[in-house]
């Protein structure tokens, strides 16, 4: 009797067993990591404005009108530091043409001297802000008004001005290069350029330190005087990025222009 009964027990058991058999708790399940974020570009950030400044004068008469290009939007570091270097720079010719027109008579020549600073950005692609600075004056008895410009070339992600050399490979003749496609485009203009003004075009960094990055290619600026008469005025050259590809840095400024 104890026999079949614990037998009918343990059948009991295990049919209990089969039909309800213990649950495994499944692993828990790993939180999702949060998509990345992308972290936009600097330059996406800020907004170039012009500060403008206005000083008149009467005693000697002069009047000087400037516009300095500021970003505006982020106090980071690197903004300041673009601020600051393009403040300087048209402070030093401000202050530079002021101590001239100081100099002149009380009583002026002709209705007083001037000095107006204007500027346009030629390109920002990415980081890399390329604005160039005109500059237009005239002195108390002068002849005529004068002209010149300026360049700067930054790259704000990292927070500092491009030289001319920074586009190129450091083992090549980028110089030559550039030198060699002026010349052959400044002797095509009705300019005078070969009647001694050759020189203003060599290959040296004096007569290549105005120079702008553009989507179209890189701009030359040549003041008056330079590579022409002052009748001629200031000359520009466009260099495409094409005529550059066998010297320039795959890694610099330049890469994403080259076809």
């Amino acid at each position: 009797m104890s026999t079949t009964l614990l037998f009918v027990t343990l059948a009991c058991n295990a049919s209990f067993t089969v039909l309800n058999p213990t649950t495994t708790p499944n692993p828990p399940t790993a939180a999702p990591l949060p998509a990345a974020t992308a972290v936009p570009l600097l330059s996406q950030q800020v907004t170039l404005v012009p500060q403008p400044f206005e000083e008149v004068s009467q005693s000697p008469i002069y009047t000087i009108k400037s516009q300095t290009p500021q970003l505006t939007g982020s106090d980071d570091p690197r903004v300041l530091a673009f601020n600051q270097r393009l403040t300087a720079l048209i402070e030093q010719e401000v202050d530079l043409h002021r101590q001239g027109f100081l100099q002149n008579p009380v009583t002026p020549l002709t209705n007083g001297s001037f000095l107006e600073v204007t500027y346009t950005l030629i390109s920002q692609h990415s980081d890399i802000w390329s604005l160039k600075l005109d500059f237009s004056f005239y002195s108390d008895g002068a002849a005529h008004p004068g002209h010149y410009s300026g360049t700067v070339n930054y790259d704000l992600g990292q927070g500092r001005e491009l030289a001319l050399g920074d586009l190129f490979l450091a083992d090549t003749n980028y110089l030559e290069t550039i030198s060699s496609y002026c010349i052959a485009e400044l002797e095509k203009r009705d300019i005078g350029f070969e009647s001694g003004f050759q020189q203003g075009a060599a290959p040296t960094p004096e007569n290549y330190s105005k120079w702008n990055i553009a989507p179209e290619g890189l701009i030359i600026s040549f003041d008056e005087y330079q590579v022409a008469s002052y009748a001629a005025g200031p000359q520009t050259i466009t260099i495409p990025y094409a005529e550059l590809a066998s010297v320039t840095d795959l890694q610099g400024p330049l890469a994403s222009y080259l076809p």
